[in-house]
């Protein structure tokens, strides 16, 4: 089973769309490997620019964000762009429909969590490392500051959990058929 979590990227802001993901120019890329370089660098935080070259960006596996993340076009170009730079979890109050089922059909685990648990990974000082545990649905956010580890269960239908452990929908399909 495909392991989930590592260190930990948080943005704080809601409405995270995938033209900020990545910019429309890209789409006519023909390879996923193509979309990289190009990971959010339209994203907007407090009003300024974003630095796609951040090493947290560069080192991380997970993003955890506010509401609405993935809203906007429906393009599965905004999931290939986590799966090629190692994303395989995003944690968040709320997706966009499309855009979460676009991340399970791609084997990247979208954890939705109440207002409450988002705020508690925010508060979380010092760099975060989450670790999911798919068996129990429940995911574990640790500081390398110390302190008290926060622990949040969330929900998940058995069905997306099939396809995300799989690795996505072509291998879960090469599985069961």
């Amino acid at each position: 089973m495909k392991k989930f979590g590592g260190p930990a990227i948080f943005f704080d802001r809601n409405d995270i769309n995938t033209d900020e993901i990545i910019p429309a120019k890209y789409l006519t890329e023909i390879t996923k490997t193509a979309l990289k370089p190009h990971l959010l660098e339209d994203l907007l935080l407090d009003g300024k620019a974003f630095d796609p070259t951040a090493p947290a960006l560069q080192n991380a596996n997970v993003v955890v964000a506010r509401e609405n993340f993935g809203c906007g076009s429906s393009r599965e170009h905004a999931v290939w762009a986590f799966e090629v730079n190692d994303i395989n979890v995003i944690i968040a109050e709320s997706f966009a429909r499309i855009f979460r089922q676009n991340m399970f059909n791609c084997g990247i685990l979208a954890i939705q969590l109440p207002k409450e648990d988002i705020n508690k990974l925010f508060a979380i000082e010092g760099d975060v490392a989450i670790d999911v545990d798919m068996s129990k649905c429940e995911m574990t956010a640790t500081s390398t500051k110390g302190g008290e580890p926060v622990v949040c269960s969330f929900d998940m239908n058995s069905f997306d959990k099939d396809l995300v452990s799989a690795g996505g929908w072509l291998a879960y399909a090469d599985q069961k058929f």
